[in-house]
């Protein structure tokens, strides 16, 4: 049975069983500056947020999204994060958004592999269609990337023998109509010192270089001199037109 799905702005209702889903994310990455001020802000881009429920009314699923000014025809290279910060200033500035970006899908762990996410991808393109955008765009974190070293630009396009592409999210994507447009090399940033590198991922952090950490999808650079560590994590872009 499909999804029911509403903005969680029509629904306040479910705000208390919307927070209590479980985040998917590895624990470094719950700590990116950018990521942290979004969420601290979800009442202001609540008309962007979807809550999913299954046909007993239980919350199964839920999708985040921002609109920003971004006035430039190449989306940028900062993708995730940037999306959040120009997002944030433009609904501080009073400025007019022209673009508006998927931020994140979460789905039960008892509901994966169902085919929802096709589902709730076009429910975020219906939505930005809504509000009058002609395309949603989205910095995918191509989860299936398993070879830390290799880049992303040449996983991004490793296809299947049909044609789509082997990464299981930049494929729910494609299906859903959307086209790959480019990496955003430095989408996601997450600082840290070597205290809190340790507690995030259980690993010593003690010699300077790049350190590889489960789940990420580069390097984490270590620098034991100045007590910090650094991931930058490529996103891949993707276009998807509500028309």
């Amino acid at each position: 049975m499909p999804l029911k799905i509403s903005v969680l702005a029509d629904r306040p209702d479910l705000l208390d069983a919307f927070h209590a889903m479980a985040s998917p994310w590895p624990e470094f990455m719950r700590h990116d500056p950018m990521g942290s001020l979004y969420y601290s802000m979800t009442d202001d881009f609540a008309d962007y947020i979807l809550v999913c429920q299954d046909e007993a009314g239980e919350v199964v699923a839920q999708a985040y999204s921002i609109p920003f000014l971004l006035d430039a025809d190449e989306l940028p290279d900062d993708g995730w994060d940037g999306a959040i910060r120009r997002g944030v200033r433009t609904r501080i500035a009073g400025d007019v958004p022209d673009t508006v970006s998927a931020i994140e899908i979460v789905i039960d762990p008892s509901r994966q592999g169902t085919g929802l996410s096709a589902e709730i991808v076009a429910a975020l393109r219906d939505n930005a269609a809504r509000h009058g955008f002609d395309e949603l765009v989205a910095p995918v974190r191509p989860n299936g990337k398993t070879d830390i070293e290799q880049p992303m630009g040449v996983y991004a396009g490793l296809t299947r023998s049909d044609g789509l592409p082997v990464d299981p999210w930049l494929r729910v994507h494609v299906r859903a109509g959307g086209v790959i447009d480019k990496v955003a090399p430095r989408s996601m940033v997450v600082p840290g010192t070597l205290a809190e590198w340790r507690d995030w991922t259980g690993l010593p952090f003690d010699t300077t270089g790049p350190v590889l950490v489960p789940k990420a999808l580069t390097p984490v650079r270590c620098v034991v001199e100045h007590d910090s560590a650094v991931y930058v994590e490529p996103n891949v872009w993707i276009r998807h037109s509500t028309r």
